[in-house]
């Protein structure tokens, strides 16, 4: 008799047969070990494109190509949202690992750029890089330049901030706890120095120091706020990185701002004004620097810190620990817990 025939008449055999044949492989698999039977799955990101009109081939040149040359030489790459006392962030953390490297990113404005500089929750944001673990902050913003010399394409390393916002949170202080921390120098020297190398050895044309002055915006510049602007000495001027700043000498975070130049604002009398399509042109030519100068930075930054940042709160709490209420005690551990037992 031969196989086919012997199947058809022996139905419920064959099916039992089949099954046990199933269960045994279920069991083998079980049994294998790991180095006989290794994970091969891999990390995978799923891009949703809404460009009405546009062809596949357009799509998939200026959309997923870009997107594939963004995360490479990042792998382990995996999503996390994190919750804070302060609210959410501005969007989920990205993690991964650079050349090895552990590192984590965060889009300022959300994913989509949703946020208005005055909507960030900058607390949110620096809380959840500090409940990640990060001990170092590199700052990718776009700025206008106030010098005749610092040319749009070019990056500035400023070692100073000055103060024009006016609706912003910028402590994770209050409510019972009062805490001053020095800002005399208000980014991390060490981490600043190493950016500027990192951005050298990238051929980017660098400015070490310089004066970073922070408006509320949304709206650009008066040619009279340029100008007076101008004659206070400032060099670039920007919209975000003043309570980041602020925020991370507060919960002990090495930061440093690598500020993108895009514009001459409104006060040069030969360029033109500033608007969001030159921003937008130029800053697309500075991706490509960004990115050369945090994988020449990354390697570079030391296992251990031994700058002041590190331990920027041992003499700024003045509270007494005793007066602290209990749930603004719990609130803050994770910045004051070593300080407090």
């Amino acid at each position: 008799m031969s196989p086919a025939r012997f199947s058809v008449r022996q139905v419920v055999l064959v099916n039992l047969v089949f099954a046990l044949l199933m269960l045994a492989g279920i069991q083998a698999s079980r049994r294998i070990p790991v180095d006989l039977f290794p994970d091969i799955s891999f990390n995978t990101a799923i891009v949703v494109t809404v460009w009405p009109g546009a062809s596949p081939q357009e799509v998939e040149r200026l959309v997923t190509r870009k997107l594939e040359d963004e995360m490479e030489g990042i792998t382990d790459l995996r999503e996390e949202r994190v919750t804070t006392p302060f609210g959410h962030p501005s969007d989920a953390y990205l993690l991964g690992r650079l050349d090895g490297h552990p590192v984590a990113f965060l889009a300022r404005h959300g994913r989509g750029h949703r946020l208005l500089p005055s909507e960030l929750n900058f607390r949110a944001n620096i809380y959840g890089f500090k409940t990640l673990g990060v001990q170092w902050i590199i700052s990718a913003s776009a700025v206008g330049s106030m010098r005749e010399e610092v040319h749009p394409l070019d990056v500035v390393v400023p070692d100073q901030f000055y103060d024009r916002t006016k609706a912003r949170t910028s402590t994770f202080f209050g409510d019972g706890l009062v805490a001053h921390v020095s800002f005399a120098d208000p980014v991390c020297p060490h981490l600043s120095h190493l950016l500027t190398q990192a951005g050298q050895q990238a051929g980017a044309r660098m400015h070490e120091g310089g004066t970073y002055v922070c408006i509320e915006g949304p709206q650009f510049s008066t040619r009279a706020e340029s100008r007076i602007y101008r004659s206070w000495g400032v060099d670039v001027i920007g919209m975000t990185n003043l309570q980041e700043a602020k925020l991370s000498r507060e919960a002990e975070i090495c930061y440093a701002t690598m500020a993108l130049v895009t514009d001459y604002d409104v006060w040069h009398e030969t360029e033109g004004d500033v608007s969001v399509e030159k921003v937008i042109a130029v800053l697309h030519k500075n991706v490509t620097t960004a990115k050369a100068i945090i994988k020449q930075l990354v390697p570079t930054i030391p296992p251990e810190r031994s700058c002041v940042c590190s331990h920027a709160l041992k003499d700024a709490i003045i509270t007494a620990p005793k007066a602290i209420p209990a749930e603004t005690k719990k609130k803050l551990s994770l910045l004051i817990g070593k300080y407090l037992d």
